[in-house]
């Protein structure tokens, strides 16, 4: 599943979309493109589904759909900013308990 990484939000513009990284403390700035190509991989659970979803949204084919949607998540992950690893369980300490 593609996730943007921990300390990493994404927000909607009037020109596109923007990411704020907490850990550089810097924006990236997204085309309405690219911003729809993170939108969709958000609300997919993997980047064939989003493919599909961001080819209905433009009216395009799913092949042309796949590439956009590929460039979008390497170019973010290539910065640090996403990754398609599930999220790692949180550890839970129990203080004096017993196994």
């Amino acid at each position: 599943m593609w996730r943007l990484c921990e300390g990493t939000h994404s927000v909607l513009t009037d020109e596109g979309g923007a990411i704020l990284s907490e850990q550089t403390g810097r924006w990236i700035f997204l085309t309405p493109t690219a911003a729809a190509a993170v939108l969709s991989l958000l609300a997919s659970t993997t980047e064939a589904e989003a493919a599909d979803r961001f080819a209905e949204w433009h009216g395009i084919d799913v092949w042309r759909a796949a590439t956009d949607v590929r460039t979008v998540a390497e170019a973010l992950a290539a910065q640090g900013l996403a990754d398609d690893e599930p999220a790692a369980a949180p550890r839970r300490w129990w203080k004096g308990w017993r196994a």
